[in-house]
């Protein structure tokens, strides 16, 4: 049976509401719990460290991917299961893509969203396929969803945005989705 990897793109800060964080630690638990490899930044701090946390404390295990830049930026995370160090954000992008098998996009900050539109560009021009989740804690999303639809009701987008991108409010919602 092929390993399941799930690409987890999140802040490396943690926001300032307490649920984004116990989100982020849930899904770890989850993945953990049924053996789903973690792809994720490589960083230790904010959200990305508390997913890759709860992962490993699970038992889990986890493949971190950070550009040298960010080495210092985002605490390199020590000990996680991999971590490959490439030169750039978008060796980076492409290499957590191609690890995977499914998105999750936890709430976070431009890089989150550069991160999540760039997928959502790479599904629509069928560069792959791959399932995308926003996980929308605490309705963190709500804003971009509006905006979404509004690109998609002004002729801006070739599909329906959400036959590309799934919005559930759990973790075990995004997780179920694997499935």
């Amino acid at each position: 049976m092929q390993e399941k990897r799930i690409a987890v793109f999140c802040g490396s800060k943690s926001g300032s509401d307490p649920l984004f964080e116990q989100d982020a630690k849930a899904l770890g638990r989850l993945m953990a719990e049924r053996n789903i490899t973690l792809v994720y930044g490589g960083g230790n701090k904010g959200l990305m460290g508390a997913v890759a946390n709860s992962v490993m404390e699970g038992g889990g295990k986890v493949i971190g991917v950070i550009p040298e830049l960010l080495l210092a930026w985002e605490h390199q995370h020590e000990s996680i299961t991999e971590l490959h160090v490439v030169s750039d954000m978008h060796t980076r992008k492409k290499m957590m893509y191609d690890l995977c098998d499914m998105a999750v996009v936890l709430p976070g900050g431009n890089g989150t969203l550069d991160e999540l539109f760039e997928m959502l560009t790479w599904n629509t021009l069928q560069i792959h396929n791959k399932k995308i989740i926003l996980l929308n804690t605490a309705g963190f999303y709500d804003t971009l969803v509006t905006h979404l639809q509004a690109m998609w009701q002004k002729g801006f987008l070739y599909e329906n945005w959400q036959e590309r991108l799934l919005v559930y409010d759990t973790p075990a919602a995004a997780i179920s989705a694997f499935y």
